[in-house]
């Protein structure tokens, strides 16, 4: 089945919380609440949280994975490294879904996806044992074939596609990036991988990506929460998922589809 072929569907939107636990831990201060702050994005439409519990405990603390899990009543989904710590406190966290993330001590934010093949006998480890624990495993990869047959190879189930170099270019490079994304999650759904993708995605640059065949979910979290900023979290998290709702493929998603011009 070719990409563009597949059916079409709003992707589910996970929102990303860790920046409101940034702005908390500038001050060490009991708020903004980034477990409130969930409920909220929760209650105006999200269908799921996602966070990433580090090891330099940055943002997201303990607790908060604690918190989060006691009162979402949707989705939590856990950011972990392959750090020891990291995959036991996943272990006992109770979280619905793991996305595996590389994590560099001096990075500002996830710089790209996991090497796949340099980890793979961790992660041929690891994810029986998350699977086990009651979630569900996804890898954050960038969108390289030969990541994915890897990813496929370990027994991931899903892959979480990093779209961090599609959201920074702009123009023709843009584009470039686009086509990428495409041909790597048709590749992706091709050996039997389900699909999520990720990072840097912005009210701007979102629309190709909840265009885009197959993908299941799209983890946002910056933009939305700055948005909040000036409008509240119920318009942020309903402005986004308006542009999540698929419009006809007539866009450039069309026109990058492969094939589309055969």
């Amino acid at each position: 089945m070719g990409v563009s072929d597949r059916p079409m569907s709003s992707p589910r939107l996970h929102i990303n919380v860790d920046h409101v636990a940034t702005l908390r831990q500038a001050r060490r201060e009991e708020f903004p609440d980034p477990v409130q702050w969930a409920l909220a994005a929760e209650k105006a439409g999200a269908h799921g949280i996602t966070c990433h519990l580090r090891k330099d405990r940055r943002h997201i603390q303990d607790k908060d994975v604690r918190l989060l899990r006691t009162e979402l009543k949707s989705i939590l989904n856990l950011e972990l490294s392959l750090n020891g710590e990291m995959v036991e406190l996943g272990l006992v966290s109770g979280a619905d879904a793991f996305c595996l993330v590389p994590e560099l001590r001096k990075e500002l934010t996830t710089e790209g996806g996991l090497d796949c093949k340099h980890e793979q006998q961790r992660l041929a480890d690891v994810i029986p044992a998350l699977t086990e624990a009651g979630g569900i495993v996804s890898l954050f990869v960038d969108p390289d074939c030969h990541q994915l047959d890897v990813a496929r190879t370990v027994g991931a189930p899903f892959v979480e596609l990093h779209t961090g170099s599609y959201a920074n270019q702009t123009g023709a490079a843009r584009e470039r990036e686009l086509q990428r994304l495409l041909t790597a999650a048709a590749h992706a759904q091709d050996i039997g991988l389900k699909v999520n993708a990720g990072h840097g995605l912005d009210y701007e640059n979102v629309g190709p990506m909840a265009g885009m065949p197959g993908v299941q979910e799209l983890n946002i979290g910056f933009a939305i929460v700055a948005r909040a900023l000036l409008v509240g979290v119920e318009q942020a998290v309903q402005e986004m998922l308006r542009l999540l709702t698929p419009a006809p493929t007539t866009s450039a998603v069309a026109e990058a589809l492969p094939g589309a011009r055969s």
